[in-house]
């Protein structure tokens, strides 16, 4: 279609302009919209969180809140941050606006699921919020028993009640991707020409469906001990408390890959785009992220290392963590393969991507300290976990989130950003987020364990140098609320393929008309087929 006439139809954003239209809407574009409203809202709300844990941790004495509030905002920072916004991010978000379009289709398979899976989300997290915020709960985001089923007085059954209604959110949106991806493809895509970010949050579903139900049950079991005494965690009940971290890391290790597989995804459109070179090794790619699926799934003992498991189940976890990590390695070998020789443009996208992998391998790397046995007897419960898991998570899904918003903001809004300052947040939030978590590694190593509320003055300067990063950070995330809000009124408006990507979302209007394609495309290329000579046609 012509963009006049296009224009002239209308797009997605201008169907219609009331509440109810929004609030009742089945298109799968205006659903990331909305899921992203509320993702948004809720990591301000757990990154509050976490600005009151550096405050009070800037100082060896607990000087500015209570021990009991401190283990509250500890676990609301960490409930919030995973069930609320990490696991939900790229999927929902970009996940739901990209995907029909990416494979030629007019929506997901089941828009009335789709629509359905926002509210049961927004349903579970602001009753898991209510809870949090009208009394709190002290066991960490773990749950860990018996103390979250016998000795917590804290709200832990109204927490546990909001996270499992969030489950079955996304358990829904992995089963819509599921079947959309099965059912959908236009002609001639082929399982092989699909991109990357389709494979990857195709895994990411497969994911959701299986384990999902796994931490539902685990939540349920918690709730039966806490309310009636059933013996199933509890020893002095004749229960297994070891039989409540099995049950929740079988879901829980997976759930990092729910998380960092979609931004892998994201990684591996933009890298190709910004080197204009085709994707190195695209079938090892797509199989190194079934793989990383598959094995994230025998892996969970990993986290039981010092709990009192078999000697003999921690060697096979810990080879087992040593093998999930080639195909991690075969991706970031790939990126750097296609980055070599490339006609790279260093975009405000291309900035957050490289940020990814830089974050994403030192958060891998020091995985793989943590899956030696010895070493972990040395460093579990410090804070060099907490800052190996913020390297992957942070560093790596939320760099590669934001990179993504930047990457297709022109497609969703239909406005340019302003591209300095896209730059300058990047490089704010790489700087920040080092600074911030790079001193953790030496605190975790010297010795401080995590969740404490006071710490020996030796450990001051770098808490210090922690708490200052942790504000720099601050500053990055909020940049770019403040610029995309700008390009929306004020953003000269983009052309329908900004920077000359390929993929069949690029084919579309910018924004895209409500059904996306006015006719069925007919797929006859393989995917990334990128000319290195057009490099210098990236928009600036």
């Amino acid at each position: 279609m012509p963009r006049e006439s296009a224009e002239a139809a209308g797009n997605y954003l201008t169907e219609g302009y009331s509440l109810r239209s929004w609030l009742t809407t089945h298109d799968h574009k205006r659903i990331a919209l909305l899921y992203m409203a509320s993702i948004t809202a809720f990591f301000f709300i757990g990154g509050a969180a976490a600005t009151l844990i550096r405050l009070e941790l800037a100082t060896p004495p607990g000087d500015l809140v209570s021990h009991d509030t401190y283990n509250k905002l500890f676990t609301m920072h960490g409930v919030i941050m995973v069930w609320m916004f990490l696991i939900p991010s790229i999927p929902s978000a970009l996940g739901n606006f990209l995907m029909p379009m990416m494979i030629g289709a007019r929506d997901l398979a089941f828009p009335r699921l789709n629509l359905l899976s926002w509210y049961v989300y927004v349903a579970g997290g602001l009753f898991t919020i209510a809870a949090l915020i009208a009394g709190g709960v002290d066991t960490g985001w773990t749950f860990y028993t018996p103390f979250s089923t016998m000795f917590s007085n804290t709200h832990v059954i109204l927490v546990l009640v909001g996270v499992f209604i969030v489950g079955f959110s996304s358990i829904l949106t992995g089963l819509n991707f599921i079947v959309t991806v099965h059912t959908m493809r236009a002609p001639g895509m082929t399982w092989f020409r699909l991109p990357l970010f389709v494979w990857a949050n195709y895994a990411t579903s497969i994911i959701l469906v299986l384990a999902t139900p796994v931490l539902a049950m685990t939540l349920l079991l918690i709730g039966l001990e806490r309310l009636f005494g059933v013996g199933i965690f509890d020893p002095a009940l004749g229960g297994d408390p070891l039989l409540f971290q099995h049950l929740f890391w079988f879901y829980s290790h997976p759930a990092v890959y729910i998380m960092i597989l979609p931004a892998m995804g994201v990684v591996s459109e933009i890298v190709p785009c910004f080197s204009r070179k085709r994707i190195f090794g695209y079938r090892f790619m797509a199989y190194a992220i079934l793989g990383i699926a598959v094995i994230g799934f025998l892996v969970w003992g990993h986290h039981m290392f010092v709990s009192g498991q078999s000697p003999y189940a921690g060697m096979v976890f810990s080879l087992l963590s040593f093998l999930v990590a080639i195909p991690s390695a075969i991706k970031v070998f790939n990126w750097t393969a296609t980055l070599y020789k490339g006609s790279i443009t260093f975009s405000a996208p291309m900035l957050y991507a490289l940020g990814f992998v830089g974050l994403f391998t030192i958060g891998g790397m020091t995985g793989l300290v943590l899956a030696s046995l010895a070493l972990d007897v040395h460093l579990t419960d410090t804070y060099f976990v907490v800052a190996h898991f913020h390297y992957i998570m942070v560093g790596g899904a939320v760099m590669a989130y934001f990179g993504g918003i930047h990457f297709w903001w022109p497609k969703i809004s239909g406005r340019m950003y302003p591209e300095i300052w896209g730059r300058i947040a990047a490089l704010i939030i790489f700087f920040g987020f080092n600074l911030t978590f790079f001193p953790q590694f030496l605190l975790g190593y010297e010795g401080m364990p995590r969740r404490y509320h006071t710490y020996p003055e030796g450990f001051q300067v770098l808490n210090i140098l922690s708490s200052a990063g942790a504000s720099i950070l601050a500053v990055g995330y909020l940049l770019p609320l403040g610029y995309f809000a700008w390009s929306v009124f004020y953003g000269k408006r983009a052309p329908d393929n900004p920077w000359q990507a390929t993929g069949l979302e690029w084919q579309t209007p910018s924004p895209p008309p409500k059904h996306n394609f006015a006719q069925t495309p007919q797929v006859d290329k393989d995917a990334y087929l990128y000319e290195p000579q057009s490099g210098s046609q990236v928009a600036q």
